[in-house]
């Protein structure tokens, strides 16, 4: 074959993608293998001096070469459609389907480090420790910005669903989910120290997320007794630690990323489940025994603000780097063993023969009876659409 001359192997992957009407040019190829995204074609010696070819093309190559087709475009990052990938491969294959291959893990790490580096959390961050030991005018700086950046990013949670599912069929207003900005106060100690901010302040910042289900209160009395030394003393280093979104991405190996993945998928799963309680989906007892272990958790406002159902690249990172978490793994195990023991998750009590399509009807036919009811009250109220 003539120097610069396209090989054989890469006009035949060029080909079969193309009957998947995915354009591929051979110098795509050569420069996603430049930038070590897509491998070589496995060749085989053929003795001494007579050089190598290429007996089959391999299926990685043509898969990875593929992925990389659907998610690149012009003047999109590489590392967007890097982590689209890296998603796109922890979930199973249709049957009769190819799975898809994992991209190079180091190619993973760079793009989630590159993302984090923009992300809020990052920033937030960022603008704490540039406040540690500056001063008073620089700790008042520091709750300036850190509020602005919250509410340019409208930080705010969704209302319980089951709280949401309960107002709709008592004809109520639907309640407003917990409010992040009491967050400022965190991020105020993660620059400050959590001395300077005071008990009251990060039970307010605690007891947005709901978690283990504590209330303000609670919060409260717990830390306003460590606060005067009436409590087992608290490691407030911790708090910064946590607060790095980078380090545990740059120090997980490839197992911890691959198994964050897992949670993170598995996660979104769970709580597109819970979340769709809210939309008068029916309630099954394996459905409410799932939606029972995250609440004993107190997990919800969590993993509304962790999970993300249709997520950019961006929200995937971000997700990614929250289930590198041994908080968020305990709770996708403890999901998953409850799922096995009572995986009817679609049948409903007296309709086992039904299975999942009866499930569905049943969920459209609530739907369309709800809409008809909101309708009426529309007309009876003589309020027109807004």
């Amino acid at each position: 074959m003539a120097r610069g001359a396209p090989s054989p192997a890469d006009l035949q992957v060029v080909r079969e993608l193309a009957t998947r009407d995915l354009v591929v040019t051979v110098s795509q190829l050569e420069s996603w293998r430049r930038t070590g995204l897509l491998p070589r074609h496995r060749r085989r010696g053929l003795g001494r001096g007579r050089g190598s070819v290429v007996d089959v093309i391999d299926p990685v190559v043509v898969e990875s070469a593929a992925v990389l087709a659907r998610h690149l475009r012009q003047g999109r990052d590489r590392r967007l459609a890097v982590l689209e990938w890296f998603a796109e491969a922890g979930v199973a294959a249709q049957p009769g389907a190819v799975q898809v291959p994992e991209p190079p893990l180091a190619a993973v790490r760079e793009a989630l480090v590159w993302v984090l580096r923009g992300s809020m959390s990052h920033r937030l961050v960022e603008v704490a420790r540039g406040a540690a030991g500056a001063g008073e005018e620089a700790a008042d700086g520091l709750y300036e910005d850190a509020g602005r950046l919250l509410a340019a990013h409208r930080y705010r949670g969704a209302a319980n669903p089951a709280l949401v599912r309960s107002a709709l069929e008592a004809d109520e207003d639907v309640p407003d989910g917990p409010d992040f900005k009491g967050m400022v106060h965190l991020v105020a100690a993660i620059g400050l120290g959590a001395q300077e901010v005071g008990a009251d302040a990060l039970a307010e910042a605690f007891a947005a997320f709901g978690l283990f289900g504590l209330t303000g209160e609670d919060w409260a009395q717990m830390l306003g007794a460590v606060e005067r030394g009436e409590g087992p003393p608290v490691d407030w280093g911790l708090l910064q630690q946590r607060a790095d979104v980078l380090g545990p991405v740059q120090q997980a190996g490839d197992e911890e990323l691959l198994r964050a993945r897992t949670v993170l998928l598995g996660l979104r799963w769970f709580y597109g489940l819970y979340a769709m309680h809210a939309l008068f989906m029916p309630d099954t007892p394996a459905l409410a025994a799932l939606r029972a272990r995250i609440d004993e958790w107190g997990m919800f406002a969590l993993l509304d603000h962790a999970i993300s159902l249709s997520p950019s690249p961006r929200h995937f990172a971000q997700g990614l780097v929250i289930c590198l978490e041994p908080l968020f793994d305990g709770l996708y195990e403890t999901l998953m063993e409850q799922l096995a023991a009572d995986p009817a998750l679609f049948e409903i009590p007296g309709d086992e023969a039904g299975g999942a399509a009866s499930f569905m009807e049943t969920w459209t036919r609530t739907l369309r009876e709800q809409t008809a009811r909101a309708r009426e009250r529309v007309d009876e109220s003589g309020e027109g659409p807004l």
